[in-house]
This record gives C-alpha cells, structure tokens and sequence, in this order.
C-alpha cells in the first residue's frame, strides 16, 4: 500500500473509531437492561435494538478492513437474531458472553492500528467460536424465551473461563499503549469564518442599542416620579386655588404629558429599528453557522468505491460505482445519519441486485453491472438522493409472500394491494426476498434501518423497480438541520406549527374551486388536481363552526378560503385552514420520553406569548390526509353534553399538560389543569368536574394515590378517572385498577382518538 491510500485508510479508521464507539455503548446499554428482566414487549425492543447495532457495526468495520472486529459482530447478530426469533434462551451466561464480546470489540476499536499480543488473538478466536456455537444452535424444541427468564441456566454449554475479561487481559494491554480516540472535529473554510467574526462585532453595536434604551427607560422612570411628586403639591394646594392657578396646573400636565407623549414615541420607534436590525443580524448569523455545518457529499461516500469493490470480489461480480453531485453541501448532522442507510442501499444492490457475468450475459447484459449514486438539490432547501442499480429488480409477488409469511399483511389484505404499494413493503423490518441469509444481506433489516433513518430526518423514501431492468431508491431529505422556520395556522380553533421546508404554497381560493372528483374532494393548481383535506379532519379534530360551513369550507361566511399546499417527496396535499397567521423561526422541542410517538405531531414550540404550539409531522399529516381525503362535512354539529362537560388534567409535565389541554379543549371540553396530585385533589374537592384525567409520576402526590383518594371520598367516589401514563409495565397496570382508575392509557401508544373514545364513553 502506497503513502497515499495508508493515509486514506488511516482517516477512515479514524471516522471509524467516533462512528464505532456509539454502537458500543448501544449495544452495552441495551445488554445491561436485558439483564434487569424487562417487560416482554420491552425485551422485544431491546433485542431488535442491539441487533441493529451488531448489524450496522459489522458493516461500519467491513468499509475500513477491520476483519477482526466483523469477525465478532457477525456471530453476535447471529446470536441475536436467534433469540429475536425465540429459538435460543437468553440466560445469565449468555449475558456474559455477549458482555465479553462487547469489551472484546472496545478492545480491538482502540487498538485497531496496533499489533496484537498471541493472547489477544486467541481471546477473540475463542470468542468468535462461541458465538458462532449460539448463533447455529438452538434452544430445545418448545422451548421459548418467556418459557425461560434470565435467571434460568442456558441450554447451550458456554465456557466463559476461556474468554477471559477485560480486566484480565489489562496486563497484556495497557491502557497507555492503546492509540487514544480521537476528538470530533470539522475543517472550515476561513471564507465561512469570516462572516461570523463580522456578526460577533456587530453583536457589541446591538449590545451598546440595548444598553442605551435602558438608559431612556429609566429616565422616563424618573420623569414619572417627578411628575408623580409635582402632582401631589398640586393636590395639597387644590382647596387655596383660585381659576388662574387651576389654568396653570393643567397647562403643566399638559406640557409634561406631550413631551413625555414624545419621548415615549421616539424611544418606541428607535426600539423599532433595533429589533429590525436584532432580527437581521440574528438570521445572518444562523445562516452563517449553517454554512460552517455543511460539507460536501464527498466526505461522506470517499469510501464507497472500495466498499462496492469489496462486495463485488467476494461474489463473484463485477460492478462499477458511478457518483454524481458529490460536490453538494448537506448539513453535517445529517451526512453522519446517512452513511448507515446508504451503505444499506448499496450492500442491496451488489448483493440483491447485480447479477453474476454469466446470469447477465444471458440476459443481453453487459457484464460488469452499475450502480448510480446521484445526489442533487431540490428547491434550495431539499437534496435528492438516487441509489439506482441495473440488475433483476424486485420481483412484487416475492415481496408480498415475504410480507404474509412474517405476518405484516394478511393474504386476503395482500391480494388488494396494487404493486406499488407492495414494493413500500420492503422498508418493514423483517422483509426481505433474499432465500438465504449471508453476512451482508438477507435479515431484512438494511431497508427498516434505511426508511427508520430517513423519517427521522424529516424526510420521505419510495422505491420504484422493474423486473430485469433494475431498481431505484429515492431519498428526499432536507439540505439543513441547523435553522427552523415554520407557518403558524389556525384550523377548528386550535393553532399549529407546519414547517417552511414542506410548505410549496400559500394562497386564497373560493369555495366554487373546490371540486368533487372520484368522491374526493380536489383542488386543480397550475394545471395539477390536488387532493383537498381540512387541516382538523386530518388531525381528526371536531368541527367547531356549529355546522353551517359546506363541505371543506373552514367557515361559514368566507368568500375565500386559507389554503396550504404542503409537499414530501413526490405527494402534494392542498390543506384547508382558517386562517394563516404568520411565518417565523421557531425552536422545536421535543415531546419528551413519555410521549414517544404522538401521531401527526413532531415536537413543540413555545411562541413569544408564551402560548405552547405543536409543531405538525409532515409525513405522518400526508398519511392521514389519504385516509380522510374526500370527507365533507355537512348537516348540523350535535350539541351534546360533551360540549358542556368539565375534565381536570393533573400533570407536572408542561408540555403534556399543555397538549392534553388543547386537544381536550378543541374537542369542546371545558379544561382546567393541575401541576401535580396535591393540586388537582384540593381543585376536584373545591370544583365541580366531570372526570379527571391524571399523569401517575408527579411530585407530592402521584396518580395512583389521587385515585385513590378521589375513591375514598364520599362526594367524589364515584367520579371518573383516567390515568394516561408512560409506565406500562403489567404491575403498574394492576396497581391503577386496584386504586380504581377507570381507564390506563400508556403514553408510548398515545393518540388522542383513543383519549376521546374513552372520554365519551366514561362521561
């Protein structure tokens, strides 16, 4: 190897090493809760997360050579699928395998450029044999997982004796001979840095304008005690005035008052001009960062032609790489969630799609296939990425036996569906058409990974392929994480947030615009029909114009009507609202831990009244407009006791509290809140409630103790009450019918239509 590839491998090994330290910890975190017997469906979850880990690990050291270290994943992800499948028990033992394989991989990380001791190798060999021993057997007929706790011993024999720990092989590696990690660093460019240096001096010109407007407030401030003290020698002197001196004290208020008047408005005005500049100087500097985080594509797929080479030497093939745009700059954050899916993608198609020169030649094929790994920008703020190969393609039928075989879709659901939307079928984990699992492919795990990782970006991935001419993968995704703007809307009452990024369009149209097509509801723009869907039946929200409006008229006397044309991917969706409020910078915050997955609703943000609004899940709204597209709303809104009924929300989370309120409320609830147990049974004991809907874990006084109270008590005894919680485990479930609670909603599954349905039916 010549000077210059040792220096491209070593910059590799050294991306590697970052990239690979945080699957360790993954998969060490995820060991240690095994351990602690978790709830099954926790267990489940814990299981599919190392195994992911092992899986995309093992790839991550195959792309730098690190045989050692792949050496190791692959019969760990073997062992894991096996217990994912409940073919073998996972026991303390086995635990302490997996343990030792873990602190073997940390070992062979850090010292991935260091010669090895006889020691050394020998541990890992071992290690290697007795994984491979768990991923190849299995667990004795009728034997399961749930049959079996941790506590119980393994049915395969395990000698941990002859992998010895990491504390045991210190002495034959120190840590002072172990090559240190290196830190997370970014080059750039001084054009990029310059422009921030510039911001930073302007930031002392904005300080100085800050400062002196304090000043001027503090001397209107002044202004007005004077006056406050010139007033009350006035009032001392009323009963001695005569006309002439009541003249001259209202000439005196009078002077005081204009030029106070003045004063004021100037001041105002200057405030004004500071906030304008405030604002500029604040979304320049946004934007420079943003230019400091982008680097171009070829820093991510440098090692993609080696990788591809690789592949194709070891079955057989022969395949050429062909790269495009690379010169694009994306988001660094989002080039670091990219290289798993498209080290996924590519892996597919050398080992999926590709065929050998013999099957290709008999197919009028060149012998050498292609891939085609395309990057272009979209729009200014989107980059479209095309991972496309010229091999067999994706045979439906496959794919839709796959599907019912793992027990996605049923056959009579299966034999429906159109082949479109059977190939989306290939993103489910557990899917793949592949008839053997081999150490690149074949676990249907490469395009979950690949879909998981897009949405999580905010953006959209579809597949197109066609028998015996090839595949393409498309990936839409934004160019930039670093800044936030979004629309504020206001749909059924309620206000939401709807990205910039996704929002094509912002326009007025009258109610004769709307036409009925094939029993939807549509909207013709530049020549296209677009579905038409109210924002709220989207987000299943109750009408709340008392019915007068027709169809999707948001309401009942407007000549014309707000409308939002949002876009993902290749879906354009024309959303219907009352009113368009405003666009602006927003910083989203997360739902938190105890609201994992709410649909439609990607985080929250808090607006400079202080109001919280949710910010909407673009993929997620576009799923639901599919299914509510085409429903109008007609006839009178039934006013029912629901309307008038009063629910108290008891939770020390502001922002669960706030989303709870508002969904209640826009349901046409009246709402009232408490921030913990204490709070909400001195309201329920004071007020007059209809139910009560309570976190369990709040200081004070938990959920279960409220209940319990509220059951104990003669007035309130039979009053209702539902626990919506993140604790899901069976005891905790037990525990809220025992305080008497009359429903147990966990927060990992919520959706506000089961909230609703369990309100109207316990009210």
């Amino acid at each position: 190897m010549d000077a210059k590839d040792s220096e491209f491998l070593k910059r590799l090994r050294a991306t590697f090493r970052i990239e690979a330290q945080e699957h360790v910890r993954a998969i060490s975190s995820g060991l240690i809760e095994l351990e602690k017997s978790p709830t099954t469906e926790r267990r489940a979850e814990l299981i599919e997360a190392v195994f992911r880990e092992a899986h995309s690990l093992k790839g991550a050291a195959r792309s730098v050579n690190l045989k050692d270290i792949e050496s190791v994943c692959q019969p760990l992800e073997g062992a894991f699928a096996k217990l994912k499948r409940r073919e073998i028990v996972l026991s303390p033992a086995l635990c302490d395998l997996f343990h030792e394989a873990v602190d073997n991989i940390r070992q062979l990380i850090s010292a991935a450029d260091a010669e090895r001791s006889s020691s050394d190798r020998t541990r890992t060999r071992e290690l290697i044999r007795q994984l491979g021993k768990v991923s190849q057997d299995a667990s004795p007929p009728g034997k399961t997982e749930e049959d079996a706790p941790v506590s119980e011993a393994a049915p395969i024999e395990i000698t941990p004796a002859a992998t010895p720990r990491m504390e045991d092989t210190a002495l034959h590696s120190p840590p002072e001979s172990q090559p240190p990690l290196l830190t997370e660093t970014v080059r750039i460019p001084t054009a990029k840095l310059d422009p921030l240096l510039l911001q930073a001096e302007e930031l002392i010109q904005a300080n100085m304008a800050a400062g002196q407007r304090l000043i001027e407030w503090r001397e209107f401030n002044q202004e007005l005690v004077l006056w406050k003290m010139e007033s009350t020698k006035w009032k001392d002197r009323q009963s001695t005035m005569g006309a002439s001196a009541l003249r001259e004290f209202l000439d005196f208020h009078e002077a005081r008052l204009n030029a106070l008047q003045s004063r004021v408005a100037a001041v105002a005005e200057t405030s004004k001009q500071d906030q304008r500049a405030i604002r500029r100087l604040v979304d320049d500097h946004l934007e420079a960062m943003k230019q400091v985080l982008m680097l171009p594509v070829a820093s991510l797929v440098e090692g993609f032609p080696k990788l591809v080479r690789d592949l194709a030497h070891d079955q057989g093939k022969e395949v050429d790489l062909v790269m495009r745009g690379a010169e694009i700059e994306i988001d660094k954050r989002i080039l670091e969630e990219l290289k798993d899916p498209l080290i996924h993608l590519i892996r597919n198609c050398v080992d999926h799609g590709i065929q050998k020169p013999g099957e290709r030649a008999r197919r009028n094929k060149p012998p050498r296939g292609t891939i085609r790994l395309t990057f272009g920008a979209r729009n200014g703020r989107q980059v479209e990425i095309l991972v496309s190969d010229d091999g067999t393609g994706i045979d439906a039928n496959q794919v839709r036996a796959a599907a019912i075989k793992t027990g996605i879709v049923s056959p009579e659901t299966a034999g429906k569906l159109d082949p479109q939307t059977i190939l989306s079928l290939i993103f489910q984990s557990g899917i793949t058409t592949s008839p053997i699992i081999t150490d690149i492919s074949g676990r249907g795990l490469g395009l979950a990974i690949v879909r998981e990782k897009t949405e999580k970006l905010g953006g959209d991935v579809s597949v197109d392929s066609r028998i015996n001419v090839g595949t393409t993968v498309r990936l839409i995704l934004p160019l930039t994480l670093a800044t936030f703007r979004g629309v504020l809307v206001r749909a059924d009452g309620q206000v939401f947030i709807l990205p910039t990024i996704n929002v094509e369009r912002v326009l007025r149209v009258s109610p004769g615009e709307i036409k009925t097509v094939e029993n939807r509801e549509t909207l013709q723009l530049d020549g296209h029909i677009l579905s038409a869907v109210r924002l709220g039946d989207a987000l299943g929200l109750p009408v709340r114009n008392n019915g007068a409006a027709e169809a999707l008229v948001p309401a009942a006397t407007a000549s014309h009507i707000p409308v939002v044309v949002l876009a993902a991917a290749d879906k354009r969706v024309a959303f219907l609202v009352d009113e368009v409020l405003d666009e602006l910078q927003v910083l989203v915050k997360g739902l938190g831990k105890q609201l994992r997955r709410v649909p439609n609703i990607a985080g929250a943000t808090v607006l400079g009244t202080g109001q919280v609004v949710p910010v909407l899940n673009v993929p997620d709204l576009m799923k639901s407009a599919v299914r509510t597209a085409g429903t109008v709303r007609t006839g009178a809104t039934k006013k029912t006791s629901e309307r008038t009924a009063s629910i108290l929300v008891a939770e020390d989370s502001i922002t669960s509290r706030t989303l709870i309120k508002n969904i209640l409320e826009t349901a046409g609830y009246r709402v009232a809140t408490a921030v913990d147990g204490v709070d909400a049974f001195t309201q329920v004991r004071s007020g007059e409630f209809d139910m009560v809907v309570s976190d369990v874990d709040m200081p004070r006084m938990s959920g279960f103790e409220l209940t319990a109270k509220i059951r104990a008590d003669k007035k309130l005894g039979e009053l209702p009450v539902a626990l919506v919680t993140a604790l899901e485990s069976r005891e905790d479930r037990e525990r809220g019918i025992e305080v008497g609670a009359n429903a147990y909603i966990v927060k990992s599954s919520f959706d506000q239509s089961n909230l609703l349905e369990v309100i109207r039916r316990l009210i």
